[in-house]
């Protein structure tokens, strides 16, 4: 499945001696579900003979789809989506999961021998030790769930807060851990997958404006409209999915410059019937832009960083009627404006 982040792996098979000297009780717990290209998400979950991906797809609003620059949603204030969670995994794939990464182990030539110490006590848990054979006997009555950290931010404390081993919950049974995957988690993970289309306004004049002269700003409507990211996990006999829709609400402008003046003079343009900003056209000259700027100085030789953003509301809903409010996220972009003197002569 094409993917921003791809399929990550529980294991890298390179950095597996590492991982296991430093954290023994979660090593087999890696792996972050992958970005969707299109419509439709291609299945990431399964085994490919010795790791297991998640089981999480994306479909909707996510890279590749607007076929242009793109950028992603970035949560206002100090909220983040969840950097770890668990899912479910059945006692087969579980147990196939854990004897290939044995078998890969102490099979690999050079492999330390702390690595194979702690690959076999994490083996012998599951197989031999506190659990009997990986609970193959009563593959029907529950499943295993194991945790999931977005590589992306493996390294981050909020990602290590998913530190518990592999546990097994019976069929009927709610997870005992804070951070199970609900539709709620799945829409936090989704809004961490929306892809917004380039926040680089429209202007007139248009190639460079005047000092003091009034300039129109105005972002394309067919671009700027609710977007949408489903995640859905079918996995271990639970199969539930959450929406997440942004709707872009208003569009923020910073000049690069403290010479300048904006309309309206908060600098915030809201957006009416989807429309953001007014296109300029023939006729509107001695009109006060609804959304706009004026530059008080010249730009000289150089250009002036105008800084566009837009402000995006968030909402989910999800299986079993659930749904909410989640963070306003904003994304947005610099351009380069020409601010030119006007040219008077004198006779």
């Amino acid at each position: 499945m094409p993917a921003i982040r791809g399929q990550r792996r529980w294991i890298v098979a390179t950095t597996i001696a590492s991982v296991l000297a430093l954290t023994p009780a979660t090593a087999f717990a890696w792996g972050t579900p992958g970005k969707s290209n299109g419509q439709k998400a291609a299945p990431s979950g399964g085994t490919d003979g010795t790791s297991l991906v998640s089981k999480i797809t994306f479909s909707g609003s996510t890279a590749g789809e607007s076929g242009g620059k793109t950028g992603s949603l970035q949560p206002v204030g100090d909220w983040s989506p969840p950097a770890c969670w668990y899912e479910p995994r059945s006692a087969e794939e579980f147990a196939k999961y854990v004897e290939g990464q044995y078998n890969e182990t102490v099979n690999t030539p050079g492999q330390h021998s702390y690595a194979k110490a702690s690959v076999g006590k994490f083996r012998d848990t599951y197989k031999d030790g506190k659990y009997k054979n990986y609970n193959l006997d009563k593959k029907d009555e529950g499943n295993w769930w194991v945790a999931i950290r977005d590589e992306d931010r493996w390294m981050e404390p909020e990602a290590q807060a998913c530190d518990r081993k592999p546990f097994w919950t019976e069929t009927g049974d709610a997870p005992p851990v804070e951070n199970a995957v609900t539709p709620r988690v799945l829409a936090e993970l989704a809004y961490n997958r929306i892809e917004l289309p380039t926040t680089e306004v429209s202007l007139a004049p248009e190639t460079a404006t005047k000092v003091n002269l009034p300039t129109w700003a105005w972002l394309d409507r067919a671009k700027f409209k609710e977007v949408s990211v489903t995640a859905q996990l079918n996995a271990g006999g639970l199969n539930i999915q959450a929406t997440t829709t942004a709707k872009p609400v208003s569009l923020r402008l910073e000049p690069g410059t403290e010479d300048a003046e904006t309309y309206p003079a908060s600098g915030e343009c809201t957006i009416n019937a989807g429309s953001i900003g007014e296109p300029y056209a023939k006729g509107k000259s001695d009109r006060t832009p609804p959304c706009g700027l004026k530059y008080l100085r010249s730009s000289g030789d150089g250009t002036f960083k105008l800084q566009s953003t837009i402000t995006w509301e968030v909402a989910w809903t999800g299986t079993g009627g659930a749904g909410g409010d989640l963070p306003n996220g904003a994304f947005g972009n610099d351009q380069d404006v020409t601010v030119q003197e006007i040219q008077s002569v004198n006779r």
